[in-house]
C-alpha cells in the first residue's frame, strides 16, 4: 500500500491531526505531505488535491479520500485496530467519534487549537461551558467504563484520535475535564503527539486568521513557539 496523506500546520490543524495520529499509531505506512495555511482561505490552492478546498486528504494510488471522518471509515475497512474489538466499546467509540465530528462547535470556535501557547480564556459562554461539561462526561465515562488508559479500553483506536485536538486545547485553555485529565495527560505523553507537537514549535510561518481567532479566545500567557 503506498499511502500519501495530505495534512496542513501542525500548529493549528485539528483536522489534520486525526487521521494522522490514528495512522502513525496503529503502525500504517503513509507519506506525509504538508500543505500549509498560507493565508485565510486556500480553497483555490487545496482544490487542487481535494474536492472540498480543505485537509486532510488521503490519497491511495489512484483514490481520493476527504475528510477526516471518511479516511478513518476508509482505512477501517482495509486495517485492523481502527475500532475496538469489544461490542459496547465499539457502539461508545462510534457515537462519540461522530459527535466529535458533527457537534461541539463553542469548543471549536472559543478554544480554537495552537498547540504552542497557552492562553487565559475569556469568560465562558454557556454553549463554551456545555460543550466542556460533555467532553468531560464522554472521557469519564470511557475510562471508566473500559478500564482505561485509553477512552476505549487498553487498546488506542479512532477514538482517541479524533478527540486528541481537544487534548491539546484542554492544555491550552486549562478546562477542567475532572477525572478525564488522565486520559489527557496520557494521550498527550504518545510519541506520535509528541512529535507533532515537536513539529508544531518548530513551525516560524503565522497565518494571520489563525492568529486573529487565537485572540480573540483569550489573553496568551506563554508561547513556545519559535521566531
Amino acid at each position: 500500500m503506498a499511502y500519501t496523506l495530505i495534512t496542513a500546520n501542525r500548529n493549528y490543524s485539528s483536522w489534520s491531526l486525526r487521521p494522522w495520529l490514528l495512522m502513525k499509531a496503529l503502525g500504517i505506512p503513509f507519506e506525509d505531505r504538508l500543505e500549509p495555511f498560507t493565508k485565510p482561505s486556500n480553497y483555490d490552492e487545496f482544490r487542487a488535491f481535494s474536492p472540498t478546498g480543505q485537509v486532510p486528504v488521503l490519497l491511495d494510488g489512484e483514490t481520493t479520500v476527504w475528510d477526516s471522518l471518511g479516511i478513518v471509515l476508509y482505512l477501517s475497512d482495509r486495517h485492523e485496530g481502527v475500532w475496538p474489538t469489544d461490542p459496547a466499546a465499539r457502539a461508545f467509540a462510534q457515537c462519540a467519534t461522530t459527535e466529535m465530528h458533527g457537534g461541539f462547535s463553542a469548543l471549536r470556535n472559543d478554544c480554537t487549537m495552537n498547540v504552542g501557547v497557552r492562553v487565559q480564556p475569556r469568560p465562558m459562554r454557556e454553549a463554551l461551558l456545555r460543550d466542556v461539561a460533555r467532553v468531560r462526561e464522554i472521557f469519564e465515562e470511557g475510562l471508566a467504563r473500559f478500564g482505561g488508559p485509553w477512552l476505549a479500553g487498553e487498546a488506542f483506536t479512532v477514538l482517541d484520535a479524533f478527540y486528541a485536538p481537544v487534548a491539546y486545547r484542554i492544555r491550552t485553555y486549562g478546562l477542567d475535564v475532572g477525572k478525564g485529565q488522565a486520559w489527557v495527560d496520557h494521550v498527550i505523553a504518545h510519541p506520535a503527539m509528541q512529535a507533532w507537537e515537536a513539529a508544531a514549535l518548530e513551525e516560524t510561518w503565522r497565518e494571520v486568521g489563525h492568529e486573529e481567532d487565537l485572540l480573540s479566545c483569550g489573553a496568551i500567557t506563554a508561547d513556545y513557539r519559535k521566531a
